[in-house]
This record gives C-alpha cells, structure tokens and sequence, in this order.
C-alpha cells in the first residue's frame, strides 16, 4: 500500500528549487516518489507509510523553502 500526501511549498521559483526539493524529500526514508509542480508550488509525495510532518518540514527548509 502506498500512501499519497500532497503539500504547498513556498519560494520555489525554478528547475534548480525543485530539483532540489525533490532531493532531499527523497532522502526520507520510506519515500518511493516525489512529483513537483513548479508553477503551482505543489509537491506530491508517495511513501511506503505517512512521512513524519517533521521529516518533511526539515527536508523542505534543508533544501532553502518552506512549507506553507
């Protein structure tokens, strides 16, 4: 079973900002994907079980942004 989360993050604004969203949620454990929609500041993530929302937050401001 997967599970699907999706969150607003704030201060992206190119490729470079996604890709590296991208990265660093992926480094969670647990993770299996990670889409992000640049234009609309959403990112999506699959895991194998719910991602802590402090897992998520301190990826996100690892990266330079910010959940909303």
């Amino acid at each position: 079973m997967s599970f699907i989360e999706t969150h607003d993050v704030v201060g992206m604004t190119c490729d470079h900002c996604a890709r590296s969203v991208r990265t660093e949620i992926s480094a969670i454990d647990g993770v299996t994907g990670v889409d992000v929609d640049l234009a609309s500041g959403i990112v999506r993530v699959t895991a194998e079980q719910p991602v802590p929302a402090t897992a998520l937050r301190d990826a996100v401001e690892e990266a330079g942004y910010a959940l909303a």
